[in-house]
C-alpha cells in the first residue's frame, strides 16, 4: 500500500457549525443538518476505502471543529504529535481534546508556543523525507521552527504564501513523488525532482483532494476538468459533495486529521 496513513481522526459538525470563520460569500446559506449529512459520506468513503475512522465527540463550542486536520499533526511512526496553536485566535482549544485522545493512544504530544502558530492545512506531508509547510496568515516561521524542532528525523521546507490562507488550497501529495498544484498560487520551484499535475485555474478548490492509496484520490464533486486529469495520469478520482464545507472555507484534506506513517 502506498498511502500516507492508515487511520485518521475526524469530528463530526455540531449545530454551532453555521458560525464558523469564513471569507465564502455564501456562509450564511450553510446548511448544517446537510452539513452532517455529508459528513456522514465522507466517513463512509474514507471507511470503504480501508481507513481506520476515529470519529472525536462534536464541539458545540468551537463552530470550527469539524475542520479537524488543523489540530494536530500526527507521526504513526514516531508516536509523536505536534498540537498545533492557532493562527486564527478563535480556534485556540480545538486541540485540547486531540491532545487527551492521543496522550490516551500513548502519543508523545508536543505544544505549539506562543509566539509560534501552525494549522494543519499549511503542512504537506510526504513520504520522500521532506514536509513543506505553508508560511501564511495562519502559520508563522517560529510555528515551523518549532515544528521542525518536535519531528528533527525530516527535513522541513517552508513555502511563503499570498494567494491562499493554507497550503493544502493549492498543493496535495499524490504518492510516489507526484504533487498536485494550482501553479498560480503556490510557487512549482519549491518542488524540485517531484512530478507536478497542474489543476486547472478555474478549479483551484478540486486542489484541496486527499489521496488514500493505489491510486485512489477523494476530490470534491463538481469539478470535471480536474477529475478528467487525474484519469489521464492514471488516477481513480472518487468525487464526494462538500458543498456546505466549501460554504466555511474547508474542503477535502481539511476534514480529517492523519496519523502519518512517514513521521
Amino acid at each position: 500500500m502506498d498511502r500516507l496513513f492508515n487511520r485518521v481522526l475526524v469530528r463530526p459538525p455540531g449545530e454551532s457549525y453555521k458560525r464558523c470563520v469564513s471569507t465564502n460569500p455564501m456562509h450564511h446559506t450553510i446548511d448544517v443538518s446537510l452539513a452532517k449529512k455529508q459528513h456522514r459520506e465522507y466517513v463512509k468513503i474514507l471507511r470503504e476505502n480501508g481507513i481506520e475512522v476515529i470519529e472525536l465527540p462534536v464541539l458545540e463550542d468551537h463552530p470550527d471543529s469539524v475542520f479537524v486536520q488543523d489540530t494536530s499533526i500526527i507521526g504513526e511512526s514516531s508516536k509523536t504529535a505536534v498540537l498545533c496553536r492557532f493562527g486564527e485566535p478563535s480556534r485556540r482549544g480545538e486541540e485540547r481534546s486531540v491532545k487527551e485522545y492521543l496522550k490516551k493512544e500513548g502519543f508523545t504530544t508536543i505544544g505549539i508556543k506562543a509566539p509560534g502558530t501552525i494549522e494543519g492545512g499549511d503542512v504537506l506531508v510526504t513520504d520522500a523525507g521532506v514536509v513543506f509547510i505553508g508560511e501564511s496568515v495562519r502559520t508563522n516561521p517560529e510555528g515551523i521552527r518549532q515544528f521542525a524542532a518536535a519531528l528533527p528525523h525530516v527535513r522541513v521546507v517552508s513555502i511563503k504564501l499570498t494567494k491562499i490562507f493554507h497550503l493544502l488550497s493549492g498543493v496535495n501529495y499524490l504518492g510516489k513523488k507526484r504533487i498536485a498544484i494550482s501553479p498560480h498560487v503556490v510557487d512549482p520551484s519549491y518542488f524540485q525532482g517531484f512530478k507536478l499535475i497542474e489543476i486547472p485555474e478555474d478549479e483551484l478548490y478540486a486542489n484541496n483532494m486527499l489521496y488514500l492509496g493505489e491510486e485512489r484520490v477523494l476530490i470534491p464533486a463538481g469539478y470535471p476538468k480536474t477529475k478528467e486529469k487525474l484519469k489521464r495520469h492514471g488516477f481513480k478520482p472518487i468525487e464526494v459533495n462538500v458543498s456546505e464545507f466549501w460554504k466555511g472555507d474547508g474542503g477535502v484534506t481539511c476534514l480529517n486529521s492523519p496519523f502519518y506513517l512517514p513521521l
